[in-house]
């Protein structure tokens, strides 16, 4: 009964890093879409690397204690695992990096080969690494054998060119603005909430 269950639910870890709210806001619509896909959705955070001293003075916002903070044996639990990245520079923060560079254990055993992993990110600007930063994680799920899993066009809405708005063929995207006064928007939700959906639909079919 309880293979049945876990094959018909597949749990979906949704692991994110976020300094000012952003990638916060667009995991909260990914594990909609999770839900409504009928995953079974646990939301994590990265560990922080930064102090409180200097994150005091960056004007950081208290972090969502009711996201508690991953570890590697989170992942390795997962059915599959969908990252939310900041982008630093056209690649993932640090925070997120760091937590994969703590996943050596499970790369020993071998325990995140063929699982499924997607990402959704967040740039300061239309230019600022929306796709460079999926482009330069994917080498992280490769070495570990997980199966990538973007969206591609199956998202319409990517095809909106009514407004300004983040999201790729890689995932899911939304735009902070160069001083992180921009919210995600409505249609930048509603991508991270078809990616949710997508990737366990891509799991659940992965778990039978």
């Amino acid at each position: 009964m309880a293979e049945a269950e876990s094959k018909a639910s597949p749990k979906v870890l949704i692991v994110y890093y976020s300094m000012y709210k952003h990638i916060e806001k667009m995991a909260v619509a990914v594990g909609k879409g999770v839900e409504a896909a009928g995953g079974k959705v646990t939301i994590m955070r990265a560990p922080e690397t930064l102090s409180e001293e200097v994150l005091k003075k960056m004007n950081a916002p208290e972090k969502n204690v009711e996201h508690k903070v991953a570890t590697p044996q989170d992942l390795a639990d997962a059915d599959a695992i969908i990252f939310g990245i900041p982008t630093r520079f056209g690649m993932a923060a640090a925070q997120m990096k760091a937590l994969i560079d703590h996943t050596g254990g499970l790369w020993m055993k071998g325990d995140l080969v063929g699982k499924p992993a997607s990402m959704f990110v967040s740039t300061a600007t239309q230019g600022g690494g929306q796709e460079t930063t999926n482009l330069t994680f994917v080498t992280q799920l490769v070495h570990h054998g997980m199966i990538y899993v973007p969206i591609g066009y199956a998202c319409k809405k990517l095809f909106d060119m009514s407004e300004v708005h983040g999201g790729t063929p890689y995932g899911a995207g939304c735009f902070a603005g160069a001083d992180g006064s921009r919210e995600p928007s409505k249609l930048e939700l509603e991508i991270a909430e078809f990616q949710g959906s997508h990737v366990t639909k891509v799991a659940a079919k992965l778990c039978k």
